[in-house]
């Protein structure tokens, strides 16, 4: 606000800088364009040199500009609701885990969203190394678990899936919200309306069905769209197997006429665009679901053309409904003697049958990093600002794996720190800055690097770090398996009544709630706005 006494070289009054950075978000990179005026940033737009993103920026991406300067965010630290420092944290943290290293850490556990940082797993693997006894636990509650154990039910090991949809001339979606929702949507909205042009002599277009249990902007676009209910999705992977000739995939007997007919007709297609084809699994539906998918894109020999797998993104792929469920138990227990919880806020948005809160109160010293005072920050003796991303230095990994550095356009407004600084804590003996922390990481994984600040440097200008997209390679599917759980979960009963439950489309999990440029966003299909 106040003007400079000496004004930097690079600035110029009324001509905005542009950086190179990426939002985190659901643990993937959204690989931007920062603009900034006078050194405040004022607007984002996708990064061009990303593949990820090719220029392309989510609503949620161009909104977390307000999010920067929300006053309602945590400003300082404080201790049992009361505003405190942060060297008495860095105090109370360094003596609990003085008192775990003669226990390996026993009592020792983290808990995170979901984690593609190079930098942050790096620390994490330190982590556990020094407390050998302590786990790492992570939660996210609009998290891919099902596609996680779709992948090890279909491969018998974790794997990453995308697609390229601009190779593809049939697309079957099973619930599939892939154009506006999930960590590669912008790529797949670019790649999929460019098949739906017939530009540049191409004469046809590509075609899509789309099944789903509830209506969404992806569905909107296609060609032939079946509602169906939620736990008839297995049922109809089953008969869509069964219509393609797989292996141990029969007609299921409790689907529909209309579904039935719409299964013979996606798959009719399908044969005829073998190898040009991509059936599409949604991230919430079922495992079987995500499996049977693999099963049918490998038998069309659609792998390598159109899908391609990839070894785990993610640093560590877990079930984290699972790994929530470990932590609450041993909470309860008494086991947990030091808690530190990186983002996010569980006692909102755990399931509540786990009782999180009331587990919570059972642990030790508990330290939350979080942007906002919440409902998991006041089960917690401390609370710490979380720095935005504009304000923070840190790393992240898009759904092909390609890195981005996270560079910051300005300090943080307010006293915040972000997840790499809090576990500096712990493994440095003085805290380190995040700058430190991640060129250092770096650094270290890149030890033949001739000339490293010459590679930092077109790293942070080009916000793609080279070389580091993810080795496509080929899963053998294990079909007997695949057939026999899902005609399993097919043959379960139904319900009369099914709630669908999915990430509102800018509200996500409600972490977003306080944006007014989300709140006041039509929804996609009702135009309701603050609603």
């Amino acid at each position: 606000i106040v003007p400079y006494v000496k004004q930097p070289e690079e600035i110029v009054p009324g001509v905005p800088l542009f950086f190179a950075t990426a939002m985190p978000l659901g643990g993937f990179a959204q690989p931007l364009l920062a603009e900034s005026h006078e050194g405040r940033p004022t607007k984002v737009e996708g990064n061009p040199e990303h593949p990820a993103s090719l220029g392309g920026a989510t609503a949620l991406a161009q909104a977390s500009v307000l999010g920067l300067y929300d006053p309602d965010r945590l400003k300082v630290p404080t201790r049992l609701g009361v505003l405190d420092t942060w060297p008495a944290l860095v105090a109370d943290l360094q003596s609990a885990a003085k008192a775990q290293r003669p226990i390996a850490g026993q009592g020792l556990r983290v808990l995170t969203e979901t984690v593609t940082s190079p930098t942050l797993a790096a620390q994490m693997k330190a982590l556990l190394a020094a407390f050998p006894k302590a786990k790492w636990h992570q939660w996210d509650p609009a998290g891919r678990d099902a596609a996680r154990a779709g992948a090890r039910l279909a491969f018998g090991a974790p794997a990453e899936t995308r697609f390229d949809f601009a190779a593809a001339d049939v697309v079957v979606s099973l619930d599939a919200d892939f154009l506006s929702s999930g960590p590669d949507s912008v790529r797949n909205a670019k790649a999929f309306s460019a098949r739906r042009r017939p530009l540049g002599g191409a004469k046809e277009m590509s075609r899509f069905y789309a099944v789903e249990a509830s209506p969404t902007p992806t569905g909107t676009l296609a060609d032939h769209r079946l509602p169906l209910r939620a736990s008839a999705l297995p049922s109809f992977a089953l008969a869509l197997g069964a219509e393609l000739g797989l292996p141990g995939f029969a007609r299921p007997e409790g689907l529909d006429a209309k579904a039935a007919a719409f299964a013979s007709a996606a798959a009719k297609e399908l044969k005829a665009a073998a190898g040009r084809s991509a059936v599409v699994p949604g991230e919430f539906a079922p495992a079987e679901v995500h499996a049977a998918a693999h099963a049918i894109n490998a038998a069309l020999g659609n792998v390598g053309k159109t899908v391609f797998h990839t070894e785990p993104v993610e640093a560590e792929p877990v079930d984290q409904l699972a790994s929530l469920r470990e932590l609450a138990d041993d909470a309860r227990k008494g086991d947990v003697q030091l808690l530190l919880i990186l983002g996010g806020n569980p006692v909102y948005d755990a399931p509540s049958d786990l009782a999180f809160g009331e587990a919570l109160l059972k642990a030790g010293l508990r330290v939350h990093l979080t942007g906002y005072p919440d409902e998991t920050s006041r089960y917690c003796q401390w609370a710490v600002p979380m720095a935005h991303y504009l304000e923070a230095w840190s790393d992240v990994r898009s759904l092909d794996g390609t890195a981005s550095l996270v560079q910051p356009l300005v300090e943080p407004l307010y006293e915040g720190k972000s997840a790499h600084e809090l576990l500096s804590v712990l493994l440095d003996e003085s805290p380190r800055k995040g700058y430190d922390v991640v060129k250092d990481s770096w650094k270290a994984a890149r030890p033949a690097e001739a000339d490293f600040e010459a590679f930092w440097r077109k790293a942070l200008h080009d916000g793609v770090v080279p070389g580091t997209s993810a080795t496509v390679r080929e899963f053998p599917v294990r079909v007997p398996e695949v057939a026999a759980a899902l005609a399993s979960s097919a043959a379960a009963k139904p319900a009369e009544l099914e709630a669908v439950f999915r990430p509102d489309p800018s509200l996500l999990d409600g972490r977003f709630a306080n944006n007014g440029w989300l709140q006041e966003l039509p929804k996609p299909l009702s135009k309701l706005t603050w609603d």
